[in-house]
Formats: C-alpha cells, structure tokens, sequence
C-alpha cells in the first residue's frame, strides 16, 4: 500500500462539475484559489499560464494537475481580461474569433479529513505525461468525457460526474510516475526504490510499531543514510511522516465510528489512548474526543 491508496481507501469526493472551454483569441480564463483541485488539459492553440509560479508556455496536449487553494489564469497573450471559470459550466464559447484552444477543466472537492493530508503532500502544480502508461489512460477517460459533453445524451451529467471521478485518481497515478527529480514529498521518495519499499512497509502495517531502524531495514539502508535520504526526500523525518498518517487515520477512525479512543489508538499503532491523544493534540490542537464531536458525520435514519 502507498499513500495514494491510504487515502483513497477512506476519502470522499463530494462534488465535481468538468467544463469544457472552447477559448479563439483574444481570451483569457481565470481558475481562482478556492477549496478545490483541478485538472486541465489544453488542446490546440498553446496560450500562457500565471501563478503559481514564472509563466510559462502552455502547449497543446499539456495536463495540469494544481492542487487545492492554488490559483492560475490561462491566457492567449499577457494581460487579457480574465473570465471566472467557476462562472462557467457545461461547454462554453469565449473570446473572440482568432486562433482556437480547447481547456478541458475538471475541479474536485472532498471532505475535509482527506482533503488537508492530500494537498499537504501534493506540489502546487504538476504537469503530467498524456503519452504513455496512466499517462495514456487519463487522455482516454479525458476524450470519453469530451464525447459525453459534445452528445449530451441521456445521463450525460451524471456519466460526466462518475468520469471526473476516474480522472483524479488516473491524475493521483500519473503524478506519482511523472513528478521530476527535484520535487519534495511522498512523489519524490516513491521515486527512490529504497525508499518506496519503507513507504508501502508502512502503510500496509501502520499499527507496527515501527522504529527508525526497523524502517531502515525495510529500505534495505543503514539508520543513518535513511533518516538522511528520508528527509532530503519528504522534507520530513520518518517518525514524523509516521504520526502524519497515523493522525489521518484516527480522524476517519474518529468521524465514521463508534470505537473508543483507546481502541483506535491500539488500531493505528499506539498503546494507550493516553498516547493517542498527546500525539493528535501535538499535530491538531484539539484533544480526539473534542475533534469527534466537530466532525463526526451524522447517522443516516433508517
């Protein structure tokens, strides 16, 4: 298991709306910096991207995964007035009647518990390869939902909803195969065979109880060089990335079931509920049973 897994196994995705932009010149598009992560693909005429960071040329056939709370315009030249994505919906006709560029946008919100683990440990935005393995799939779910929206036949909504579904996953994996060398988190250090091997260890066993040199040795490592390349890799110490999921899982454990604290502190590796709760005060700044009571999801009534 690997964190992509981790977190899909216990997240929601609880809206996603994917328009289709069919942009001739002059343009441009704004994709403001809200509780949402967004994919979009550009086809035809190659415009400009602003913020996060430099601009940068975007070309035809480029996939842009831009995590949540990152805003970004794209434009087909410098300074164009900007229209609000989120205003738009559907497929939708802007600009003027010069070259022709296609943005296909796609945004996703979740629930909360997963949604602040996931942009932790996403960069701000990465550009994914459409030519080959997840790459190559995620074009092809990209295509089925251009055909849908194009027909708009009976249940396209709701085929386009479940498809935009598919896409952030087939996004997560591309990004997971495609983030360079210098990027830092979870991407990077899965890049690292040595280091992937420690990760999935794990995950797939997060009640161990798991010591640097224990992970050290699923890495294959010494001590010392795997706190070194851990650190370089994920910007954090292994204990430390350690108590971030354990953290995450208490708080599913916390929102979706009746299970004490100390029976969830056994489940996600700590001895005692003493011991669970010290570690989420540390990361939350609240106590388990108090987190709980603000976040737990009401009872359906049967």
């Amino acid at each position: 298991m690997a964190p992509v897994d981790d977190l899909l196994a216990t997240m929601r995705i609880e809206d996603t709306r994917y328009t289709r932009l069919v942009a001739a010149a002059p343009w441009g598009i704004a994709f403001p910096a809200r509780d949402v992560a967004r994919l979009v693909l550009v086809t035809g005429a190659p415009c400009w991207l602003t913020g996060p960071a430099e601009p940068r040329r975007v070309a035809d056939g480029d996939c842009l995964l831009v995590r949540a709370g990152v805003g970004f315009a794209l434009r087909d030249e410098h300074d164009r007035p900007l229209v609000d994505c989120d205003d738009l919906r559907g497929r939708v006709e802007v600009g003027g009647d010069g070259p022709r560029t296609e943005v296909a946008s796609a945004r996703f919100t979740f629930d909360a518990v997963a949604a602040r683990t996931l942009f932790a440990l996403l960069p701000p935005l990465v550009r994914l390869d459409l030519g080959a393995g997840e790459g190559a799939l995620l074009r092809a779910t990209f295509d089925l939902l251009a055909r849908e929206t194009r027909a708009d036949g009976l249940g396209a909504g709701f085929v386009a909803a479940r498809l935009s579904d598919v896409l952030f996953v087939q996004a997560l994996r591309a990004c997971c195969a495609d983030v360079g060398s210098g990027t830092i988190g979870w991407l990077a250090a899965l890049r690292d065979p040595r280091l992937a091997a420690a990760i999935r260890a794990l995950h797939a066993d997060l009640d161990h109880p798991w010591t640097v040199e224990s992970l050290a040795r699923a890495a294959g490592m010494s001590r010392s060089a795997f706190a070194a390349a851990f650190r370089e890799k994920t910007g954090d110490t292994p204990l430390g990335y350690l108590t971030t999921w354990r953290t995450y899982r208490a708080k599913v454990l916390l929102r979706d079931t009746a299970l004490s604290v100390q029976e969830i502190a056994v489940r996600v590796g700590y001895q005692t509920g003493t011991a669970l709760t010290r570690a989420f005060l540390r990361r939350e700044g609240i106590a388990p049973g108090q987190w709980r009571a603000r976040y737990r999801r009401p009872r359906a009534v049967v």
